[in-house]
């Protein structure tokens, strides 16, 4: 009896699982989000289904067929503005086979792929649409889901007004990067409805707009709109636009919410220096990793993946990281409390540009209360942007590249050079260092009050004026 009884059940628990098996997965919700070359559906499962996409023409239209998937939501309050998109209409085919057209105004390049839950989200089929003119990726990048109600975007913005310099001396370009975007929120404030990305393009946009009116600068916005761009893409994009330097802006959370204060970093080179950082970086870069987009996998790495932390060979542009970082962390400090007094180095993979000099700002804790109220104020982020360009100026008076508009002005006299410094980053020695800015090892001694060669990593050295050619 107790054999049978146990057959019984087994049976029983065996055909439970086949119809749970069977069972369509329903599609809670459809979100879109426009980006200045693609627009992204998301669809929000409650399990697994299987998918297949492709196009028809005359008129233009893309067909997505779900199989094992019902629709449990209304399509008809997406709003299709600035976007390919003209119609969105579905169809029950069968009991498990859901089919959805999307009707477009010109055709595009679909590229799909589907998201296993992760911490915050379930089930997701992501649907890219790419613009003519624009490839799709060679690898899928997936992302986090907001929680936010999407709102499409004009991403495209009036070319900025900017002071005329002399012919041929170009500006000094600075590429400005808002943290996360479109479906991926970043940290969440605990005011509700409060969003990291949203504070960072506010801070983004209003640094552009201060860069823009120093003369010999400009700004480029990276993301300009609500939208999701890989962390590799970012750097790509900056290099496109000529960046001179890179600057990334965050703001911070942490598991106490008591946690406060500004932070910068720049790369590490041989890894984070300290456990904050590491958690940080960790963070942050599993953003391109969700699900195992492309070749990566996080199924059979170690949390901070063994490639996170490259060993790259950019001695110059991390040391020029290291002293413009400061620079800005210590404008920053005159304007709000600061996490750590000296710039933190971490692997985060928006900062690997081995020809670009790059930070990344922590403007404060968003999960800290009060500053997350400042935050979201105008006023602070006015002056937190002031402190950034303040900082930036600062390093480019001292090292303008060559060519610049800014550089003219340091040959010409009619900007004070001032006292040049050098963060000393990893691998650099005194006599290196003496070689680059072309002085002699007794002037680098002498400037600093240095009795021999030691140096350490993340000292401040004085750069004398003084050149071997006036030795």
């Amino acid at each position: 009896m107790r054999i049978g009884a146990l057959v019984t059940a087994v049976g029983v628990l065996l055909a439970a699982l086949a119809a749970e098996a069977l069972a369509a997965s329903d599609v809670r919700s459809v979100r879109l989000w426009r980006a200045p070359d693609n627009t992204r559906l998301v669809f929000d499962l409650s399990g697994p289904v299987q998918h297949s996409v492709f196009t028809l023409s005359a008129p233009d239209r893309i067909v997505i067929d779900v199989t094992g998937a019902k629709l449990a939501t209304s399509l008809d309050q997406l709003s299709l503005a600035n976007t390919p998109i003209t119609g969105v209409r579905s169809a029950q085919r069968s009991a498990e086979e859901l089919r959805v057209v999307i009707d477009l105004s010109a055709p595009v390049s679909p590229k799909s792929f589907t998201l296993a839950p992760n911490q915050q989200y379930g089930h997701r089929l992501v649907v890219d649409l790419f613009d003519q003119g624009s490839a799709p990726p060679a690898a899928q990048t997936p992302s986090v889901a907001a929680s936010a109600p999407p709102v499409p975007v004009t991403p495209t913005q009036p070319p900025p007004k900017l002071t005329p310099v002399p012919n041929g001396k170009r500006d000094i370009v600075v590429a400005i990067d808002a943290g996360h975007g479109g479906e991926d929120p970043g940290a969440l404030s605990p005011v509700k409805g409060q969003y990291e990305k949203n504070v960072t393009l506010a801070i983004a946009r209003e640094l552009q707009r201060q860069i823009n009116a120093e003369k010999g600068f400009r700004g480029e916005l990276v993301r300009t709109g609500d939208y999701f761009i890989p962390l590799r893409k970012r750097t790509e994009i900056a290099r496109k636009k000529g960046a001179d330097l890179f600057v990334s802006i965050h703001a911070d959370a942490a598991p106490r919410s008591s946690a406060f204060g500004a932070s910068v970093y720049a790369l590490s080179e041989r890894g984070a220096t300290s456990e904050t950082a590491r958690w940080l970086a960790d963070a942050e870069n599993q953003s391109d990793l969700i699900g195992g987009a492309g070749n990566v996998s996080l199924d059979d790495k170690d949390k901070m993946l063994a490639g996170v932390l490259l060993d790259l060979s950019m001695t110059a542009s991390l040391s020029s990281s290291l002293n413009v970082g400061q620079k800005v962390l210590s404008n920053m400090g005159n304007i709000t409390p600061l996490h750590k007094r000296r710039v933190e180095q971490a692997g985060f993979m928006v900062l690997k540009s081995p020809d670009i000099p790059s930070i990344l700002v922590e403007t404060g804790f968003i999960s800290n209360p009060n500053e997350a109220k400042k935050l979201h104020t105008a006023s602070h982020q006015q002056a937190l942007a002031r402190s950034i360009t303040t900082g930036v100026k600062q390093f480019f008076h001292e090292n303008p590249p060559p060519g610049t508009y800014v550089a003219w002005l340091r040959d010409e006299g009619k900007i004070a050079a001032g006292p040049r410094e050098h963060v000393v980053a990893s691998g650099e020695s005194l006599a290196l260092i003496a070689q680059r800015y072309q002085i002699s090892l007794a002037a680098l001694r002498s400037a600093n009050k240095l009795n021999g060669d030691v140096i350490k990593v993340g000292q401040t050295l004085q750069i004398p004026a003084t050149s071997l050619a006036a030795q």
